[in-house]
């Protein structure tokens, strides 16, 4: 039991912060699914445009929750890099995206919403391991000032 605790003392603080990720994450995949079917199915835009708008909306989603909410704690280098970078890595992490679109488009030939929707999600899937990393190393860097020996928000005193 002992082995156990100490084990969460350990990664409680990486648990907590994969947790907010996720959750951010998981509105900004409803926003841009959402906004992918919109552009694609309702206003008939081509399913990589689609894809591009969707993913503009849903960056600004994502950046603001993460930059105000799973990665507060972090240093703040500058609202401006941070939104530039973030926004280059979120590009570089669409390209996951276009990539298996377009595959699914126009190397399979598969044209219906359901066979481009599936696409989406699984860029979506392959993109967000590259911006979990992308994030931590470049754009919420970490605090140069100690952790402090209570987390007021979980109620979790850390030894140290």
């Amino acid at each position: 039991m002992d082995f156990a605790k100490r084990l969460y003392q350990r990664f409680s603080a990486l648990v907590h912060e994969l947790t907010k990720f996720g959750t951010i994450g998981a509105i900004a995949f409803v926003v841009d699914t959402a906004m992918y079917n919109v552009f694609l199915l309702a206003v008939h835009m081509g399913p990589l445009t689609s894809k591009v708008l969707a993913t503009v909306i849903s960056a600004t989603v994502a950046y603001l929750g993460n930059r105000f909410w799973t990665f507060r704690h972090r240093e703040q280098s500058g609202l401006g890099r941070e939104y530039f970078l973030f926004f280059l890595l979120n590009g570089i992490a669409l390209l996951f995206g276009l990539l298996v679109i377009g595959f699914t488009k126009y190397t399979l030939h598969l044209h219906d919403g359901l066979s481009l929707n599936i696409a989406n999600i699984v860029g979506v899937g392959l993109g967000t391991l590259f911006r979990y990393w992308s994030y931590k190393k470049w754009v919420f860097l970490e605090a140069t000032e100690p952790i402090p020996a209570e987390l007021p928000e979980s109620g979790i005193k850390q030894d140290r």
